[in-house]
């Protein structure tokens, strides 16, 4: 079973700590563009549930090197450890024309000798399915460097559960369920300085590990969250996220996720992500800490 991070599941779901592929320099050489036409590290990481942003967070940026007048992809893989669970989170996104975004993921949780004491069995696993969608609405974070409005995109994420009788037993209302997000993403090409707010509005718990809705609430609720990113050289960047969560069920108490990382891109289409993810209380277990490695393939 999962529990409530105090920080969500960027290691357990690690998923999240995805190398900030948005933030380029702007360099005067063009040696950093190829046939593709986006700049290193402009088209984000795979967070958590698929979508491109950071680990833990979509941002507004489209995924993929595609420009306006191309079609490009990802496709990762994230392993998380914390000290009693672990998270595989794997997937691919497509997006067209700098424009729109489609992403497939899954996640599975393993709740390793947790899921023994909880009467599961040792190794029990939750697998979740997502499908995303993403629209970019407005500005651009890469093009307009003189505009103060950052680029905004609108998104959705379907989410299926695999386990809904566990899922009922621990009181949750639904296996599956749809987060609806907003997000500003702003980049500051002159400070090498990437900065991204999301507005959510969700009943997961757990990012869904755990089902929708609860015994102490069945409603949708706001939560905000946060990231930054700072790129040391061209292909190295350092960051942190927080992500908000609602409390909705009454056997272990959900705390919000963070995590602080280091994102490398040896060559344009490869990047590795390595971070500290702090996932908070995980049902019976307290302080789920560890580490979080990401590895994302793009064009």
């Amino acid at each position: 079973m999962t529990a409530k991070p105090h920080s969500l599941p960027r290691s357990a779901l690690a998923l999240a700590l995805c190398l900030p592929l948005g933030l380029a320099h702007a360099q005067s050489g063009d040696d950093e563009a190829d046939l593709s036409g986006k700049l290193l590290l402009t088209g984000g990481v795979s967070q958590v549930e698929g979508s491109a942003g950071g680990g833990l967070t979509p941002w507004a940026v489209i995924g993929g090197y595609g420009t306006r007048d191309q079609i490009g992809g990802n496709a990762y893989f994230t392993r998380v450890d914390v000290d009693d669970y672990s998270l595989d989170s794997y997937g691919v996104l497509v997006g067209l024309y700098d424009r729109v975004e489609l992403s497939f993921s899954r996640q599975a949780f393993d709740t390793q000798a947790i899921g023994g004491a909880l009467g599961l069995g040792n190794g029990f696993t939750f697998t979740q399915d997502t499908i995303g969608v993403k629209l970019k609405v407005a500005g651009d974070a890469v093009l307009e460097q003189d505009s103060w409005l950052p680029q905004i995109a609108v998104g959705a994420q379907y989410k299926k559960n695999d386990q809904p009788g566990v899922l009922a037993f621990v009181g949750a209302r639904d296996d599956s369920g749809v987060d609806y997000y907003v997000s500003a993403t702003k980049l500051y090409l002159d400070k090498s300085l990437l900065l991204n707010t999301t507005l959510r509005l969700t009943k997961a718990n757990q990012f869904g590990i755990l089902g929708f809705g609860g015994d102490l609430n069945d409603d949708y609720e706001a939560q905000l969250e946060g990231s930054f990113a700072y790129l040391l050289t061209r292909n190295l960047a350092i960051g942190g996220e927080y992500r908000m969560k609602p409390d909705n069920l009454g056997i272990a108490e959900e705390n919000d996720a963070w995590d602080v990382f280091v994102a490398w891109a040896p060559v344009k289409n490869v990047s590795l992500t390595l971070a500290y993810v702090d996932l908070g209380n995980i049902v019976i277990a307290d302080d789920q800490r560890g580490v979080y490695a990401s590895l994302q393939v793009g064009f």
